[in-house]
């Protein structure tokens, strides 16, 4: 038995492959899929074995599960194309007989209306139809997604977004890994759901104020309409469609179906969730 994290290199995976080496689970009990073998070298820890795969082709999967694994499916990061690669997975990891499939979807689950959670949703319904034992890692979102990217925000001296006075609970993403490693590594959460957010809930408003703080300088928040924010990433050269799937997230956030704290990931990881305020820290010393 192995416990075995698919999209190992990337951003969450092997932050993942950290937190469970941080449990004491030894590099040869963790096994890393990935896409490139050459990549998964330079950025994994030694030791953890390695077998490459593609969500796109489903043969590649075919051997990359073993009866009574533990699985991570970190879901894709292709719109639009992540059903069909998810339901490989699914159907690897059945034929395989694995002990238990955890999946990370979207905060809310069946109740997420905005378009960036379909795929998910549409994943746990295939995941529940495949009889799997099944975790459900609902996701919230990542804080990193805007302070990894704050070059444009301290540039323009403002944080633009279409969600209005709407409140955003997010967290680390090594928040996140904490706690998929721990439903991997501990028993009592086969064929359950968690959802998984920041302890507080903040408006973009509150963002641009952290920023001033930490930065000495005023950044104003621009709370723009959808169409103007989808406009303002087109021009920045995001693709059409994915400027749109971002600015309905944004709605969402408006909506409150992100703001949700129920304390489910701080009970896992044993600690509160890191704060806002440490993150955006941490991006301006990066």
């Amino acid at each position: 038995m192995s416990i075995v994290v698919t999209g190992a290199t990337g951003h969450l995976g092997r932050l993942v492959v950290d937190a469970l080496l941080a449990r004491g689970v030894p590099a040869d009990g963790i096994t890393a899929v990935v896409r490139n073998k050459e990549k998964a070298a330079e950025v994994l820890p030694a030791g953890v074995e390695v077998r490459v795969a593609d969500y796109d082709d489903p043969a590649s999967l075919k051997d990359v599960f073993r009866s009574g694994d533990r699985v991570l499916l970190i879901s894709g990061s292709d719109v639009g194309k992540r059903v069909p690669q998810h339901t490989a997975v699914i159907e690897a990891a059945k034929t395989a007989g694995v002990a238990q499939l955890a999946y990370t979807g979207v905060l809310g689950g069946p109740d997420a209306d905005f378009d960036l959670a379909a795929d998910h949703k549409t994943t746990e319904e295939l995941i529940l139809a495949s009889g799997l034992p099944y975790t459900f890692l609902r996701h919230g979102w990542y804080s990193e997604v805007y302070t990894e990217n704050l070059g444009p925000v301290l540039e323009h001296e403002a944080v633009v977004a279409a969600a209005g006075e709407g409140r955003l609970a997010s967290a680390s993403r090594a928040d996140y890994a904490a706690a998929d490693a721990v439903v991997l590594t501990t028993d009592g959460h086969l064929n359950k759901a968690y959802e998984l957010s920041g302890d507080t809930a903040w408006s973009f408003a509150e963002y641009a104020a952290e920023l001033s703080r930490q930065t000495g300088r005023t950044i104003a928040y621009r709370s723009v309409d959808a169409a103007t924010l989808e406009g303002i990433l087109t021009g920045a050269g995001l693709p059409g469609p994915f400027a749109a799937i971002l600015a309905d997230v944004d709605l969402a956030v408006g909506r409150g179906l992100l703001s949700a704290t129920p304390g489910e990931l701080a009970r896992l990881i044993g600690r509160p969730t890191t704060p806002l305020a440490d993150s955006v820290a941490a991006a301006l010393k990066a």
